[in-house]
């Protein structure tokens, strides 16, 4: 497979996730395309076990570039969203969102509630993912202050655009499986499936810093575990994380080849991912 070398304009990507990630992977969509495609036989499941924003699985299932997409996410709140979306098609969500008035007072209302059921914790995780810098959803983040051209609250938040995602994904619901597992629990279900494939791109890493302990509430992970599960399966893995001496050894201990891609950090730095495949 070749991977991409040039830094991708991520304005050129579709945008299909209803939240905004500093390590969202909307950048890496063109380097998952060419994987894919490159292979001799059409996958027939795709496994994304650490969902996020799950651009990869999203891209994968709207592209038609694989049967069947299964997503999963610990993290109680973004499961939330994702639950919403695929067991009941995301319409009352799409809808609360289109209804909610944006205002100082009306967020810290809103956020300040208790859910009482699973459509007010995903109404409330998108909203906070929107309004809070950096689209962080661990406990303690601060909203947005000035955002973008000085918008404040309201420069992240396109209630018509985050409706028209939320439906174009519950579109494919009958073709999307969503869980709620350890993703250590959940991927021995199908590494002895030679049609299955992996993509892996856990919000934590192996070495250095982690934006997953301040985007998520959930992250904490057995690096080696992973990579001795994933080095047992039958079908095709990539994964993806950070730069790191630790990434690195333990990807030649498992036997993984090693590949950058360029990419550009929130601050327009530009730096490489580590892509590992088997």
């Amino acid at each position: 497979m070749t991977v991409v070398q040039e830094v991708v304009n991520v304005s050129q990507v579709p945008q299909r996730s209803p939240f905004r990630y500093p390590g969202g992977k909307t950048w890496l969509v063109p380097t998952v395309r060419a994987w894919l495609t490159s292979m001799p036989r059409r996958p027939r499941v795709f496994v994304e076990p650490f969902a996020g924003g799950a651009i990869a699985g999203l891209t994968v299932i709207m592209e038609d570039l694989a049967d069947r997409l299964i997503l999963n996410e610990l993290d109680p709140n973004v499961a939330a969203v994702w639950r919403e979306i695929v067991d009941a098609s995301g319409d009352a969500l799409a809808q609360r969102i289109l209804d909610f008035k944006l205002s100082h007072c009306s967020v810290i209302e809103a956020l300040g509630k208790t859910p009482s059921s699973n459509l007010d914790l995903a109404f409330q995780t998108i909203l906070r993912n929107r309004v809070q810098r950096g689209g962080i959803l661990a406990p303690g983040a601060g909203l947005i202050k000035n955002g973008e051209n000085g918008r404040g609250l309201g420069s992240r938040w396109y209630p018509e655009t985050l409706a028209r995602r939320i439906r174009a994904i519950g579109a494919f619901r009958d073709r999307i499986e969503f869980s709620q597992m350890d993703a250590l629990q959940l991927l021995p279900h199908y590494l002895k499936d030679a049609s299955a494939t992996f993509f892996i791109d856990p919000p934590y890493t192996a070495g250095g810093k982690s934006a997953g302990s301040r985007l998520y509430s959930v992250n904490k992970l057995n690096h080696a575990a992973l990579y001795q599960l994933m080095r047992s399966a039958q079908g095709d893995v990539m994964m993806t994380y950070d730069d790191s001496k630790e990434v690195r050894e333990l990807a030649k201990l498992f036997d993984f080849a090693i590949h950058t891609v360029p990419m550009k950090n929130s601050h327009h730095t530009e730096m490489r991912e580590l892509i590992l495949l088997r």
